[in-house]
């Protein structure tokens, strides 16, 4: 089933993308949701337009999402947690305590653009990802250390 996504949907494609789901996934969670709507010839069309239409807007996006880029990917983020003696973490550190940190540090990063690769539950030095825009992803490294 092809299907015309309204909003961005993690792990599958971002706002005005044409993707090809499951039938019943796009039956029964992404249109009800209205995350998505069918691609049908007319929908396809109005895509298009609307697309035409808010091109500048999405290439000034982008530009601002490249110059946050560029600006986060030498800071060095601390990141405190509870610890026990040895080292472990109470819990792990996660997507909402790196946007903390980068609200700390001046930055407006909402935690949904933060990916990390595998769960943080020890002290350490780690990286994250931020998936900016379609185009933009750049890594950050955050330190995790006792509070």
């Amino acid at each position: 089933m092809e299907i015309i996504l309204k909003e961005d949907v993690i792990n599958l494609g971002f706002k005005g993308d044409i993707v090809k789901v499951k039938d019943g996934y796009g039956r029964n969670f992404l249109i009800p949701t209205r995350k998505a709507i069918l691609a049908t010839t007319s929908a396809k069309k109005m895509l298009a337009e609307d697309l035409k239409q808010r091109a500048h807007k999405l290439e000034r996006l982008k530009n601002e999402a490249a110059e946050l880029a560029e600006i986060v990917k030498d800071i060095t983020l601390t990141v405190g947690a509870k610890t026990s003696t040895t080292g472990k973490i109470f819990g792990a550190v996660g997507p909402i305590q790196i946007a903390d940190a980068f609200e700390k540090a001046g930055f407006s990063v909402d935690r949904k653009v933060i990916v990390l690769k595998d769960a943080v539950k020890e002290i350490g030095s780690y990286k994250a990802t931020l998936k900016l825009h379609k185009e933009v992803t750049v890594e950050v490294a955050f330190e995790v250390v006792a509070e």
